[in-house]
């Protein structure tokens, strides 16, 4: 007789949008000019689609993704540390696994920014942790489209 295995897989708590946090608002309203790491030429991607959301309400976005010269129209960087230091950057949105986070996290406080936001499914308390030991703002797991939509 064949052996039930049953397996048991975590899943990633999603967000709760009826109550935007303080922090995220925060962000949202000193936004102007996004870096986009993990910017994907990829329609179905949902990188792409908030950028191009972005694009469209006003926000200057600069889309970081080593494999491309250009997505929607802007100038593509390979990352953080290659975005020319005259490009004023308010925010970095983050589309990239969990455990590729802190590198990138390292690189935009060494840049100087000052908020940092995961997107939605991204969750990397030791980020959190480092962002807020060098003064920063920090969201994980939130859509950044969604949360701006809400806050209009």
């Amino acid at each position: 007789m064949p052996k039930l295995i049953l397996i048991v897989m975590s899943q990633c708590k999603l967000p709760d949008y009826s109550s935007i946090p303080e922090e995220a608002l925060k962000i949202i309203s000193k936004t102007r000019t996004i870096v986009l790491v993990g910017a994907s030429p990829k329609e179905e991607r949902p990188s792409h689609q908030v950028m191009k959301y972005l694009l469209e309400n006003g926000f200057k976005v600069v889309p970081v993704n080593p494999g491309q010269k250009e997505i929607l129209g802007q100038k593509c960087y390979p990352s953080i540390s290659d975005i020319p230091e005259k490009e004023p950057v308010d925010t970095v949105i983050i589309f990239r696994r969990a455990d590729m986070v802190l590198p990138v996290v390292e690189e935009a406080l060494s840049r100087g920014i000052k908020n940092i936001w995961l997107q939605e499914g991204i969750v990397n308390e030791e980020a959190q942790k480092l962002a807020h030991q060098n003064g920063a703002r920090f969201v994980m797991n939130l859509c950044f489209k969604k949360a701006h939509q809400l806050a209009l």
